[in-house]
């Protein structure tokens, strides 16, 4: 990850920059193109960042990747980069914070699209780039996807 970002647990001032990018990739997360999900999605990040689950990467004081994880169930819960920021070890980054903070004693879990679907490509091969490996078949929000797992004990 180049110097000219800054990764960092994100706090209560950085809500507004948070969702101001979220709302700019808000279509690439099938539960959040709804409006109340969209609203409850909001109050998740305020209790992650409370929580100190709750990653961002700033560009000149833009939000330009997030991350929301839990300590109790050691996963990633959603994971973004702004699409201008990509292939910049952003991702990267902030998946090694977060197994940084989980208990390395546990294993640690996450889910996403399946192989058939485009949008899955890019978060699996990081997924794989990490350890984790393909678990089983599920559905999110109504939706096919595939759990993998990074086995630490």
């Amino acid at each position: 990850m180049d110097d000219k970002y800054f990764l960092q647990l994100a706090e209560i001032n950085d809500f507004e920059l948070w969702m101001n990018f979220v709302t700019l990739v808000r279509h690439e997360f099938r539960p959040l193109k709804q409006d109340e999900e969209f609203e409850k999605y909001k109050q998740t990040v305020v209790k992650n960042i409370n929580r100190k689950t709750a990653i961002c990467v700033k560009c000149e004081d833009i939000v330009i990747g997030i991350l929301i994880f839990s300590i109790n169930q050691n996963c990633l819960g959603c994971m973004a980069v702004h699409p201008e920021h990509r292939k910049n070890g952003i991702a990267s980054a902030m998946i090694t914070k977060m197994l940084s903070i989980l208990s390395p004693n546990k294993n640690v879990w996450v889910t996403t699209y399946r192989e058939d679907n485009v949008k899955g490509v890019a978060p699996r091969a990081l997924y794989k780039k990490f350890g984790f490996i393909e678990d089983e078949l599920t559905m999110d929000f109504g939706y096919p996807h595939q759990k993998f797992v990074l086995h630490r004990c």
